[in-house]
C-alpha cells in the first residue's frame, strides 16, 4: 500500500469519526437556549472536519 493510500485511509477514519463525534453532540443540542460550550464543541469539531476534507482532496490525486 502506497504512503499515500495510507494517509488517505487513515483521514477517512478519522473523518467518520468526527462525523459520528459531531452527530453526538448535535443531538445534545438543545431546541432552545443552546449552550455556549456545546455550542463551540461543535463548531471545534466542524472546523476539524473542514481541515481534513481539505487535505483529503489535497492527497486523493496523489494516490492516483
Amino acid at each position: 500500500m502506497a504512503e499515500a493510500e495510507k494517509t488517505t485511509e487513515g483521514i477517512e477514519n478519522e473523518l467518520k469519526r468526527l462525523e459520528e463525534k459531531i452527530g453526538e453532540v448535535e443531538r445534545r443540542l438543545p431546541a432552545h437556549s443552546v449552550k455556549p460550550p456545546i455550542m463551540m464543541e461543535l463548531l471545534e469539531l466542524e472546523d476539524r472536519r473542514d481541515v481534513l476534507l481539505k487535505i483529503l482532496e489535497k492527497l486523493k490525486p496523489a494516490a492516483r
